[in-house]
């Protein structure tokens, strides 16, 4: 019973405990198609260069369930453009390169700990913020999902696949 005498179910209270993942992530009842992992003009190069990309630790739990084969893409914030089209070659996990990225405050640490190793699926030209942001669902503003559904990565895969270097 709650707090008015009223029943509540268990399925209601595992609801009411279960807590709300952050709102850059996918409903946990939606399939992961894809990630988009987000980088600045010197860490894409240094991403590009290990072929490997990475996010802060916070994002750890959702880096691991990234699998081989997975479609990944690369936005770079300072541009406004998205890269692609990049694979999973690895289990999502931490630490795999703790020399990428290092943290100057702590020596012998990424900055970017939660990582994924990768390579170059396709050769696209990057696709500039119009043409991507209506492909993906946004959260708060222009704060955009970094999981995306397996529509919106065939969205996303239909424009690249379109484009010619």
């Amino acid at each position: 019973m709650d707090d008015n005498g009223e029943n509540i179910n268990s399925v209601e209270r595992m609801v009411e405990a279960t807590p709300m993942r952050p709102p850059e992530f996918l409903p946990r009842t939606e399939i992961l198609g894809g990630y988009i992992f987000v980088c600045n003009n010197d860490t894409m190069q240094e991403s590009m260069r290990r072929q490997i990309f990475g996010l802060p630790d916070r994002y750890r739990d959702s880096v691991r369930a990234i699998r081989p084969g997975l479609p990944l893409f690369l936005y770079n914030y300072q541009t406004g453009q998205l890269h692609g089209v990049f694979e999973a070659t690895s289990f999502g996990g931490m630490d795999i390169d703790p020399s990428a990225w290092p943290d100057n405050n702590n020596p012998g640490k990424s900055r970017f700990p939660a990582q994924i190793r990768t390579r170059r699926r396709k050769i696209c030209p990057p696709m500039e913020d119009t043409t991507f942001r209506p492909l993906v669902e946004h959260y708060t503003g222009n704060r955009f999902r970094i999981e995306v559904t397996v529509p919106e990565v065939i969205n996303i895969l239909d424009v690249f696949n379109g484009s010619i270097l």
